[in-house]
């Protein structure tokens, strides 16, 4: 229980407002190059793409490999 002026972690680590996001994008920027952004924006959406491809992929062969064995004991 939180009491008086106290925060818990969960308040601590709040949600990221305009002002946050516009430091952290001004560094990426800086880091980064104007030149790179692009690419990097490309890269990351295509490993996002990836990631959800393979998670939902992996998924079904879960189900399957059950299935096989169930069949494979049957016959």
């Amino acid at each position: 229980m939180v009491e008086g002026g106290q925060r818990g972690y969960g308040d601590l680590m709040g949600s990221l407002g305009a002002p946050e996001l516009i430091i952290v994008l001004v560094i990426v920027l800086v880091v980064f190059g104007g030149s790179k952004l692009p690419k990097l924006a490309r890269s990351l959406g295509e490993a996002q793409k990836e990631f959800k491809k393979g998670s939902d992929e992996g998924m079904p062969e879960k189900a399957e490999s059950s299935e096989d064995k169930g069949t494979a004991e049957k016959s």
